[in-house]
């Protein structure tokens, strides 16, 4: 009874409090909600328009890899987007969820009804809910659907990309006298754009044109002039240095390779950017210049490093062991394989734009093809070594055959009508190899910089270390950051290169650069690189914070404020801990760690504690209440057991100790906490020094006592108030005992006054005929042993001479036994 008038009360509680409460609901109901399903709703319309126009596209230019590369990278765009749209309503869905908990299930069949203002509520809310879910329902849908078209677009890609490598062409159409005809049309085609273009720019960009070139030009005299000034001496070898090192080699090699490289690379990518800032290209003679750029820095960097690699001319800064003829003529061949490749490949993009015939684009690539095949064949038949005899010797054989069996395959190829996957390998011959063969001597050069003491003896090394304060060791370990920055550098520049060359788009390689910035999934953990740099970074941050504001309180507030060093040490301990702990905090969070999910790993830690590490948490503990309670500081003369000596510093695990001998004590926490500790200087500096003496019987104590007074009372440091004092302590064995007891201002000064007042008491006592007796001691007379033969081995060989000669009479004596014979005496003299 009294639960149904209870439940009675509350019901008409709630519907008196429910007006307001619905009318705050409807407005929220009413408005934002439906405004914010409302906009998604939109956003939703126009995702599946701009997918539907997509799928369209595929279907059109499904034979383009670019184009199905850039379809799919604006496709995960609207993926992300629908999904966004998704998690939009995560908030009103949980405040939904909340508000259906508290009104709770409506009423049962037989129970009383609930307000209908409860009910409309109720409605309201699962009405809402189910428009939700619908949209989210229609955003999962559109983002599976997208996903779909990735996939597929993927397939088409690999299906392309299979098709250009097992696509076979017939070579006889290919290689009619037409094609001299159609190649002849072609160059004509070719001329008149070109010519057109330069008579249109000339007459009316002619201005643009000039101020684009001075500025390419002067940007490249920059990085020319610049370079050569900065690092001259890292890529251009010394004629004069008869025996350089292999790290100098190396050096050289990559660098002399890549730095040239790259300048030339900018100036013709800010000739083509200027160009275009001042629309003096048109389409298609910006994809032709965009081409011969291309072809210039292929051709350029392979030429680098083939002679960086060889030095025809240097054979002291040779890294193959190469004759100078034979790297003359590799120098030569990789050259000319490198620029049959990339005429080939310009002449592709002028066939593409101008809508060449198939047979003329066929004709082209067979002879790249065959004419890189015999270079190889010719490289892999060169003897560039010489024996001590005189004779050429070959390749290694693995080389050897390899080259070979690249040129035979290449060349077999195109003869069988396969010239994509012969000229596909012909550029990866050239392209790939270029760059592996340089990323290799840029790591073996990262390599020998990083080893020990390797960097001081290169010449950056010898000018830092003549020009600022480095030592050999911090020399070494920025030998060690400069090893891992090349090594870095090396990936972030071939590896895409290498991706490129593989038939990977620009595009493939943003994808992923996205997805390990944001992050990869691996089962319910999220890597995130750039999470991991951010939260790294701000570590970093707080961590410099932190040692700033523990100099800047202990420098500027605390010794401005005259605070004791114990405190000063103290604060500045606890503010640094606490810093570090928060930056670490703070940079676990920033790298998209769950703390929550630490709870596992602590709770391993724990037990970890619990078992093996009572003894470091012991110390923690008591490094926390030794700076709290400040027993002793800094400073502090402090006895535990049998060490005594000066406190110089108090961390969370141990307190360091220096000795009176200069010895630095590592004592654990706990046993200053636990044990008895004696502190000479705890609140101040003053202290009672004991110094005995010892007089004669005989002697007159009156007498002796006022000596001994007055020493003490003379004495500078010996404090006045508390006076000292003599006390006749012990009628001893052999002296009267007495002993004196000085105060002084600073203990730390006891050995000092003892030692001027044991001189003191000395002098006095011996112009007062005082004397100090000495305990008598028994005088011992050493035994004196005989002395060990000097000559061992003469003494043994005596002894063995005596006892043959004893042997040798007993064997006679017996013979002669044994015969009847007596032995004659000798003859009397």
């Amino acid at each position: 009874m009294f639960f149904k008038l209870l439940r009675l009360v509350l019901m008409f509680a709630l519907v008196l409090a429910a007006p307001l409460s619905f009318d705050a609901s409807a407005q929220g109901l009413g408005q934002a909600p439906a405004g914010l399903v409302a906009d998604q709703q939109k956003i939703l319309q126009d995702l599946t328009t701009k997918t539907d126009n997509f799928d369209k596209k595929i279907q059109q230019d499904g034979d383009d890899d670019a184009t199905l590369v850039d379809i799919r990278l604006q496709l995960e765009e609207l993926s992300r987007q629908s999904l966004n749209s998704a998690l939009a309503f995560r908030t009103r869905l949980s405040e939904i969820n909340s508000r259906l908990e508290q009104l709770g299930p409506a009423p049962a069949a037989g129970q009383p009804p609930e307000p209908d203002i409860v009910s409309t509520e109720r409605q309201a809310l699962v009405s809402e809910k189910a428009e939700i879910n619908a949209v989210i329902a229609q955003a999962q849908t559109l983002s599976i659907r997208i996903s779909g078209m990735i996939d597929k677009i993927g397939n088409m890609r690999s299906a392309l990309f299979r098709n250009l490598l097992t696509k076979r062409y017939v070579l006889s159409d290919a290689l009619s006298p037409q094609v001299f005809s159609d190649a002849r049309d072609e160059f004509g085609n070719f001329y008149k754009a070109v010519s057109s273009w330069l008579s249109f720019a000339f007459r009316f960009k002619f201005q643009a044109i000039l101020a684009a070139t001075f500025v390419a030009l002067g940007l490249a005299l920059v990085l020319l002039v610049g370079g050569r000034r900065l690092f001259g001496r890292v890529f251009e070898a010394d004629p004069s240095n008869e025996d350089p090192s292999y790290l100098s080699r190396l050096s050289v090699a990559f660098w002399s390779t890549l730095l040239p490289t790259l300048a030339v690379g900018a100036f013709l990518g800010s000739t083509i950017f200027f160009f275009n800032y001042y629309n003096v290209l048109r389409g298609d003679i910006g994809l032709f210049l965009n081409a011969l750029a291309t072809v210039i820095g292929v051709v350029f960097c392979v030429n680098r490093l083939a002679n960086a690699a060889l030095e025809p001319r240097l054979p002291n800064w040779r890294l193959i062991p190469v004759e100078s003829g034979p790297a003359r003529w590799l120098v030569r061949l990789t050259t000319a394989m490198a620029v049959v490749i990339s005429v080939n490949t310009f002449l592709s993009v002028i066939n593409d734009k101008m809508g060449s015939p198939l047979s003329l684009t066929i004709a082209r690539s067979f002879v790249a093809t065959i004419v890189v095949g015999i270079i190889l064949i010719l490289m892999a038949m060169l003897r560039p070594f010489k024996a001590r005899d005189g004779s050429w010797r070959p390749w290694p054989a693995w080389l050897r055959y390899l080259a070979l069996a690249l040129g035979l395959f290449t060349i077999i190829a195109a003869l069988l009508g396969y010239i994509g996957l012969a000229l596909f390998v012909s550029l990866q011959v050239v392209v790939t190899g270029t760059a592996l063969v340089t990323a290799y001597i840029g790591f073996l050069s990262a390599q020998a910089i990083g080893d020990e003491g390797a960097f001081a003896n290169t010449s950056v090394g010898r000018w830092l270390s003549v020009n600022s304060s480095y030592e050999d060791t911090a020399l070494d370990q920025l030998g060690l950051v400069v090893s891992v920055a090349i090594n870095v550098m090396i990936v972030l520049v071939f590896l895409p290169l290498i991706l490129l060359m593989w038939g990977f788009q620009l595009g493939d390689i943003q994808a992923w650069a996205y997805k390990l910035a944001t992050g990869i999934n691996i089962g319910s953990v999220t890597i995130s690189v750039t999470g991991i740099l951010s939260g790294i970074v701000v570590f970093i941050i707080g961590y410099f914070l932190t040692r700033w504001f523990q100099g800047w309180l202990d420098g500027s507030v605390m010794a401005r404020g005259k605070v004791d060093t114990g405190v000063r040490n103290s604060i500045r301990l606890a503010v640094g801990y606490a810093g570090v702990a928060l930056a670490a905090l703070i940079g676990i969070s920033a790298a998209g760690i769950d703390l929550s999910s630490l709870a596992l790993v602590a709770g391993a830690l724990s037990l970890g504690i619990g078992f093996g590490l009572q003894n470091v948490v012991s110390n923690f503990v008591s490094g926390l209440i030794l700076l709290a309670e400040r027993p002793f500081k800094v400073g502090d003369w402090i006895v535990a057991g049998d060490i005594s000596g000066t406190v110089k510093k108090i961390s969370v695990r141990a307190t360091e100790i220096e000795t009176f001998q200069r010895q630095s004590v590592i004592l654990p926490n706990s046993n200053l906490i636990n044990n008895a500790v004696g502190n000479w200087t705890h609140r101040n500096k003053l202290g009672r020094i004991d110094i005995k003496v010892g007089v004669a019987y005989g002697s007159d104590v009156k007498q002796v006592h006022a000596v001994l007074l007055e020493i003490a009372r003379g004495h500078p440091l010996v404090l006045k108030n508390p006076e000292p004092f003599v006390l006749f302590s012990n009628f001893g064995p052999a002296a009267l005992e007495f002993e004196i007891r000085l105060f002084l201002a600073d203990v730390m000064n006891g050995n000092i006054v003892q030692n001027d007042i044991r001189f003191t008491v000395l002098e006095t006592f011996s112009d007062q005929h005082i004397e100090i007796p000495s305990t008598p001691r028994a005088v011992v007379e050493p035994k004196h042993v005989k002395a060990w033969p000097t000559d061992d081995d003469k003494i043994e060989a005596d002894f063995a001479e005596q006892e043959r000669a004893k042997a040798e009479a007993a064997a006679e004596a017996k013979r002669l036994s044994r015969s009847g014979r007596k032995a004659k005496k000798p003859d009397p003299d």
